[in-house]
């Protein structure tokens, strides 16, 4: 008994937790417990990360909504649209520019349906501003189709 009381408190650990049983812990004792490692939750995915469809429609939208304001301005101002310009290029970019704002939209839509969110803001929040620049593009070329059409 001599020899067990000379130990040091805890020194007995091992022997008690192989029998089920935990020591009592003193000052200074040690556990032998194993610890669990702390996991940080993962988000799904980065709103910085938006992909090569995310980053062709920052690019084509900041493109193609002043074109389409441009072009509805025009359309109320002078009944007509872009003239054609060299080569027929203007008009194309007119067509091409309202595609993609209808693309934008779809995708929206489609996300918010799918996600019950819309897009994500992607890179200094571009990919948002292009949404929402697309929605005020659409909303301002119904707005014009309708003044045209009434004759106002």
């Amino acid at each position: 008994m001599q020899a067990l009381s000379s130990t040091r408190p805890g020194a007995l650990l091992g022997a008690s937790a192989a029998l089920g049983r935990r020591a009592p812990l003193s000052r200074g004792a040690v556990s032998a417990a194993p610890r669990r490692a702390r996991v940080a939750p993962v988000a799904a995915a980065s709103s910085e990360d938006v992909g090569t469809v995310g980053t062709a429609a920052i690019a084509l939208g900041l493109l193609a909504n002043p074109i389409c304001l441009w072009s509805e301005y025009t359309l109320k101002t002078t009944g007509a649209g872009l003239p054609p310009g060299p080569g027929g290029a203007l008009g194309a970019a007119e067509g091409i520019s309202y595609l993609v704002i209808l693309g934008v939209v779809g995708w929206s839509i489609a996300t918010k349906v799918q996600t019950g969110s819309g897009l994500p803001a992607g890179p200094a929040g571009l990919l948002g501003a292009v949404e929402g620049f697309s929605y005020l593009s659409l909303l301002a070329g119904i707005v014009v189709a309708g003044l045209n059409a009434s004759g106002i």
